[in-house]
């Protein structure tokens, strides 16, 4: 092998390299600044880092759900429609780079439950079929994921609670949940993790 080839290959293994640090420099930076409590920051960092990273899906997911859980606490109506547009805008790169994902769908679903809060009388009847469609083609693909577990039951619990149902059955899918994160382990240090609060909050209102 010439020492021109070696230089070579030795030059795309950095360039490897040192792209894979930046991008978990950038992702480590973004994540800790919305913990931190600055989501507007945050989804600024992530949107320039998806503009490099075009093909991979975890930044334009991140924005997708740091924009949707702030819409969930959003009271203004003009706000909260702002925010999940731009969602919807970054889960259609998501939806294009990871189609079939269950993180992806579980927060696909996520955004049109936010639309039928935003406006549950005109987008209830029009999106819950979706969100059930959704949440049931994750689980078929990932029943050991515990946000499709999660997601699912809570979203079935909220339909069964408006309808007068048993909730009993998705209290015990919420549990399973709560197992299932216990032993779930990401596929990076930045794929999706969370989840085990929102579970365990959900689990007290069954008792």
């Amino acid at each position: 092998m010439s020492t021109k080839l070696i230089t070579i290959i030795a030059m795309f293994v950095a360039s490897i390299v040192t792209a894979q640090t930046q991008f978990e420099q950038g992702m480590g930076k973004a994540l800790q600044t919305w913990k931190d409590g600055n989501s507007k920051d945050a989804v600024a960092q992530l949107e320039r880092i998806a503009l490099v990273e075009k093909t991979n899906w975890l930044p334009n997911y991140y924005v997708a759900f740091i924009t949707t859980t702030q819409a969930f606490g959003e009271k203004d109506k003009t706000k909260m429609e702002s925010l999940l547009k731009t969602a919807q805008k970054a889960q259609d790169v998501c939806n294009e780079l990871a189609k079939d994902h269950p993180e992806v769908l579980v927060l696909q679903a996520m955004i049109h439950t936010a639309w039928i809060v935003y406006d549950p009388m005109t987008n209830g009847q029009r999106l819950s079929g979706d969100v059930l469609y959704i949440l049931n083609k994750a689980y078929k693909i990932a029943p050991e994921n515990p946000r499709v577990v999660f997601q699912k039951a809570s979203f079935e619990k909220g339909m069964a609670q408006y309808f007068g149902q048993d909730t009993q059955p998705m209290c015990v899918q919420i549990e399973k949940s709560i197992e299932l994160f216990a032993t779930f382990k990401p596929e990076s240090a930045f794929h999706p993790s969370w989840g085990l609060d929102r579970a365990n909050d959900e689990l007290k209102k069954c008792k």
